[in-house]
């Protein structure tokens, strides 16, 4: 990707979960969608949920920095993610975590590889923490 631009968490037209398949039977989902062609968008998202901000100790998902994901037909995942700061040095730690997330496991993983596309624009702000991550920072002595 050419421009350092985000999206939205998921973007239309990249989910296929609940897609029938041409004989009438449910699509599979999951792991065994990562064997049968391409993996839907809210099984990663939900697969990202496992990597860790490791400065706060709360995930990715939650705290607002993955902006966007994407699935090709060769089972290959982009996403799209932010820092809470340009300056992190913790962007192999975080990339090493959505690998072992996303390709490794039962089967050989949700997806076939993945690639991250660093975003900062929009900027990271409080404002995109969700209400689970809001949560967790409290439990933590955040006041956010």
């Amino acid at each position: 990707m050419s421009e350092n631009t985000a999206t939205e968490a998921t973007p239309a037209g990249e989910d296929v979960t609940g897609a029938a398949a041409p004989d009438g039977a449910a699509a599979p989902d999951g792991a065994a969608a990562a064997k049968a062609g391409k993996a839907a968008v809210a099984d990663v998202e939900e697969a990202m949920k496992d990597v860790v901000d490791p400065e706060l100790g709360i995930n990715v998902v939650d705290l607002g920095l993955l902006y966007g994901v994407h699935v090709d037909d060769d089972n290959i995942a982009t996403l799209d993610m932010t820092l809470t700061s340009a300056a992190c040095p913790l962007t192999d730690v975080i990339e090493d975590q959505a690998r072992s997330a996303l390709t490794t496991g039962p089967g050989g993983g949700l997806v076939n590889e993945m690639r991250i596309n660093w975003v900062w624009l929009p900027p990271w702000g409080p404002d995109k923490i969700t209400d689970e991550g809001r949560e967790q920072l409290r439990a933590l002595g955040f006041n956010v």
